[in-house]
């Protein structure tokens, strides 16, 4: 595949993933004034196929980044920020599968066995839940960055088409 493909592959599984973190981090101040049944409204129905796009968007976006930093790894200065742009991705789905996959699933049991606890629950696990999106959101964002830039350090300044 040429590397113009693998680029806009990348950017834009890149860019899709951080749609998600980016609805949420928008949301937040909301959010975070709402009250436990309003909260639990909410986060049980808006986000419901958050992660079955969102994380074919992910997943789809780490393993793009790997290959791209592969097929571009004889090219300076391309290389480090393609690789550092892949790394964070695959940080910011770390941060989501330590600090929100959790609450995630806390939430899912409390509805299985006892529905009624689930407003209490997300009260108590908000913050978490909330902040790590907010923290993957920064580290997808930086990500992003490096990925545009590993595209932009190849640009010939003075305008000519690259080879």
């Amino acid at each position: 595949m040429r590397l113009a493909v693998w680029r806009f592959v990348t950017l834009l599984l890149a860019a899709l993933a951080f749609t998600m973190e980016s609805a949420h981090v928008l949301a937040l101040p909301q959010k975070m004034q709402y009250d436990p049944a309003m909260y639990t409204a909410v986060n049980g129905t808006l986000y419901r196929y958050f992660a079955i796009v969102g994380g074919v968007y992910q997943v789809g976006s780490i393993v793009a980044a790997g290959v791209l930093a592969y097929v571009v790894r004889n090219r300076r200065p391309a290389f480090p920020w393609t690789v550092l742009g892949a790394a964070c991705l695959l940080l910011a789905f770390g941060i989501w599968l330590i600090v929100v996959a959790p609450v995630n699933h806390q939430i899912a049991e409390a509805l299985r066995a006892a529905p009624e606890s689930a407003p209490a629950l997300w009260m108590r696990l908000r913050d978490r839940w909330e902040y790590g999106h907010a923290a993957g959101f920064v580290v997808q964002l930086v990500g992003l960055a490096a990925l545009v830039i590993s595209l932009l350090v190849e640009i010939p300044s003075d305008g000519r088409a690259a080879a």
